[in-house]
């Protein structure tokens, strides 16, 4: 059901009229915009990208870590920067594939993040949600490090406070002590914050996770911390507190597989449901962009057998996902990345580098594996501009 009304959406919006063999995955930020600044390359990009009715030479799907705000947002943000009509259907963001996971749906969720963290949780099916600022609000002892903003009595309108039974963190919060300072005291409670830590716990509560991007880029001239930095915090407390790692349920956002799946399913309804030879990732990224594409690429290779073994390393938590819905069909997926956000062409690729030269530092979270070869783009070119030119010569060379 859920699947007919999607293919019916994307049937009526996105505007491409025939079957194609081709599809493209863009990434948002350093590709098409940096912070609120739209790219120059980018509007002409997606004028060589629309035929003389508007229609879309190509299934097109934009793939963000973005997640603080909704799918129509994003898509109006998008139609108004790029002057072409985009649907929701054609928008993933970091978060988008929780809606899958259907078997945490009715547990009370600890929502961590900004923007309408409720409504986004609603949103993707979950039906009892806390945020962090009404368990702070509920526990006014347990967020101590600002003095002025310690909450007053009486508590929020959860009167009788919830155990918590999964957290959920949507993406980079606006106060980190805040949420670190929470966060851990829901995990040594065992999702009971009045109570003593117990760190002898022999279970961990679920964590669900989105967006890994530990730097990310905006109008600055270097990149911004991400989500992946916050992570990075919360799993080294954890770590020093308990001297365990701090385990996921499910990572979600590039670069996921689970993200490019349901990236495939939604660029696959666009092409009236046919299989695509080939998908293209743009992005500007090479620990999640290229990694993810790349990734990808290889258990299509693998096809369904390996692609469950790999899946382990960055979308645990998947065995929720009915698996009618999702079906990895396309033959390759090619990662193209642009010169325009993170990636500094000045820094050798995998490639590129001698025996001689120093170790690079790999921004990849903590589950990914190094492995040089997923690093290594499929093409490298200047800008969004340019990488539609590659997409639209290969194509006419078939």
């Amino acid at each position: 059901m859920w699947c007919g009304r999607l293919q019916q959406a994307v049937r009526s919006s996105s505007r491409c009229v025939a079957s194609r063999q081709a599809g493209i995955l863009f990434d948002v930020d350093g590709v098409l915009v940096r912070g609120r600044s739209l790219i120059p390359a980018a509007r002409r990009a997606f004028r060589k990208l629309l035929d003389k009715n508007n229609n879309f030479l190509f299934p097109v799907v934009f793939v963000t870590n973005a997640g603080s705000c909704q799918r129509q947002h994003k898509a109006q943000q998008l139609s108004h920067i790029l002057d072409v009509q985009i649907d929701p259907q054609q928008v993933i963001l970091s978060h988008s594939p929780l809606g899958m996971l259907r078997s945490f749906h009715e547990k009370c969720v600890l929502v961590s993040g900004q923007g309408p963290v409720t409504e986004i949780a609603n949103t993707l099916g979950f039906q009892h949600v806390v945020t962090i600022e009404q368990l702070r609000e509920h526990h006014p002892l347990l967020d101590m490090v600002d003095h002025n903003r310690r909450p007053q009595p009486p508590p929020s309108s959860l009167q009788k406070f919830p155990q918590i039974e999964a957290i959920v963190l949507f993406g980079e919060p606006v106060r980190w002590e805040t949420n670190l300072q929470l966060l851990i005291d829901v995990l040594l409670t065992n999702g009971r914050p009045s109570s003593p830590y117990d760190l002898q716990l022999s279970t961990q509560l679920p964590v669900l996770a989105c967006n890994m991007d530990l730097m990310w880029m905006a109008e600055a001239p270097s990149p911004r911390f991400g989500h992946g930095m916050f992570l990075l915090c919360l799993e080294s407390v954890y770590r020093k507190l308990t001297g365990r790692e701090l385990q996921y349920q499910a990572l979600l956002g590039k670069p996921s597989l689970l993200t490019y799946q349901y990236a495939e399913h939604l660029l696959r309804l666009q092409n009236q449901n046919s299989k695509l030879t080939t998908i293209y990732a743009i992005g500007d990224n090479l620990t999640t962009d290229i990694y993810g594409a790349n990734l990808y690429n290889r258990c299509l290779a693998q096809q369904h057998a390996a692609m469950m073994t790999s899946a382990r390393l960055v979308a645990q938590g998947t065995m929720a996902v009915p698996k009618e819905e999702l079906v990895s069909a396309a033959a390759e997926c090619r990662s193209v990345l642009v010169c325009t956000g993170v990636y500094d062409p000045r820094t050798p690729l995998p490639s590129q580098r001698t025996s001689t030269a120093t170790e690079p530092v790999f921004h990849g979270h903590r589950d990914l594996v190094l492995d040089p070869d997923l690093l290594e783009p499929s093409h490298v070119v200047e800008d969004v501009e340019a990488a539609v030119d590659l997409v639209l010569q290969q194509q006419s060379d078939l």
